[in-house]
């Protein structure tokens, strides 16, 4: 086990001393992960990390060479030092499952604890959802832009090596077909795909030499990269050493739609009608939909996805959001500056549905539960009880959820311009 105690802020444990001190880290709390906005003019987000987050929990623990080095940087007194020894998470967490979608307000995440408990969850729960949540709004829209042709996430080389891997775990959840990292697929058991690159052409003497290897080596169900000199002459070689058996050609430069138009038309020609083409090249949601019409069969993503396509952060914060009084009751507490309120008391949420499935708005209930009128969905499961976990969906059960829950959208989500949420969301409360 590796703790994942440390992957935290500085002033996380700083609080816990000053609220050991004064006794009020024993409070019964009540936080909260929502987003005030979704970024970028996007219609909707997407909840992805839930299953790292619980995979994090678990090793959170401060064992000795932790505890050492608070001690000697004096991050913390010893009374603190002694504490986190021995802390174990013992509260209970609700909150959306993993493909499900999000609006402003949505109560993600509910953390019930003490508060001593709680506060240091803060910077590691939301390091983990604010990314993978990212990625997963950018790989929907890049999945509901490619419609049945299969993405294939390749952006390992674009990012830290760890977020790479959260990176295709998010993005198979949205739909994607498969990742170009080894350890996604070891970890996540996510099927994993990849041929050459140009400097696989150009360690060989030509590029008939290059072909000739490749499927000598890997088979003539292989992709070959047609594009490092000539991209007509590379096709044109590709099907005289690939034959009509060819699997397939990548293409990764130039005007995509054109080159895809001619290259398609020389396969078919040849008689290659069923050697597919898969195009890469900094492709976004933006460009996969204005690759619709070309016949193209596939597409590897790789800076933008694990980029958030221009929204690295989903934005989320986590608030205290209720806490326990003198004598014993709860009490809802918010933040109320400028631009950055919270509301107050501890949420659950439900979809509701029109009587044909249709989401119609995110009902939030305040320290109620939400009216469900007959044809309306809860959105929040339980997470953990009593400090042991409970949830344990599968990547596949992510993936089939997404699907349920982008059904239900009307139609005007599913547009890639800038708008406001698909769907409102409305408080409750007695």
């Amino acid at each position: 086990m590796v703790s994942t105690a440390l992957l935290t802020d500085h002033y996380e444990l700083t609080m816990l001393q000053a609220t050991l001190a004064d006794g009020t880290a024993s409070r019964r709390s009540v936080f909260e992960v929502f987003g005030r906005r979704l970024n970028g003019g996007r219609r909707f987000g997407v909840v992805a990390g839930t299953g790292r987050v619980l995979d994090a929990l678990a090793n959170f623990r401060f064992d000795q060479s932790e505890i050492e080095f608070l001690r000697l940087s004096k991050v913390v007194d010893d009374v603190t030092c002694d504490w986190l020894a021995d802390y174990r998470f013992t509260g209970d967490i609700w909150g959306y499952p993993e493909g499900e979608l999000w609006f402003p307000g949505s109560p993600i995440l509910r953390v019930d604890a003490t508060f001593g408990e709680g506060v240091i969850l803060e910077t590691l729960i939301l390091s983990i959802l604010n990314h993978d949540s990212a990625i997963a709004s950018a790989a929907t829209r890049m999945t509901m832009a490619a419609g049945d042709r299969p993405c294939i996430e390749m952006g390992t080389r674009r990012t830290h090596e760890e977020a790479a891997v959260a990176s295709a775990r998010a993005a198979y959840i949205c739909g994607f077909a498969a990742t170009s990292n080894l350890e996604a697929g070891r970890r996540y058991g996510i099927p994993t795909a990849g041929t050459a690159a140009h400097a696989f052409t150009l360690v060989h003497d030509s590029e008939r030499d290059a072909f000739t290897s490749q499927i000598g080596s890997l088979g003539h169900d292989t992709t070959l990269l047609v594009d490092t000199y000539d991209t007509p002459q590379g096709v044109a070689t590709a099907i005289e050493v690939g034959g009509p058996h060819l699997g397939g050609v990548r293409l990764d430069s130039g005007d995509l739609a054109d080159v895809a138009r001619a290259t398609r038309a020389q396969l078919d020609a040849a008689g290659n009608t069923d050697t597919r083409i898969t195009v890469t090249s900094d492709l976004d949601e933006y460009a996969i939909a204005a690759l619709a019409a070309a016949p193209v069969d596939g597409y590897g993503v790789g800076t933008s996805l694990v980029t958030g396509s221009g929204s690295p952060t989903s934005g989320f914060v986590y608030k205290l959001v209720a806490r326990e009084t003198a004598d014993g009751a709860m009490l809802g507490v918010a933040k109320k500056s400028k631009d950055k309120t919270s509301i107050g008391g501890r949420k659950t949420a439900l979809r509701r549905l029109s009587a044909k499935g249709v989401a119609e708005a995110e009902v939030v209930g305040i320290d109620v539960k939400p009216r469900d009128d007959g044809d309306d969905r809860e959105l929040m499961v339980p997470l953990v009880e009593a400090g042991e976990r409970v949830h344990r969906a599968t990547l596949q059960d992510s993936r089939a959820r997404l699907q349920a829950s982008l059904r239900e959208l009307p139609a005007s989500a599913r547009r890639l311009s800038k708008g406001d949420p698909a769907i409102a969301t409305i408080y409750e409360e007695d």
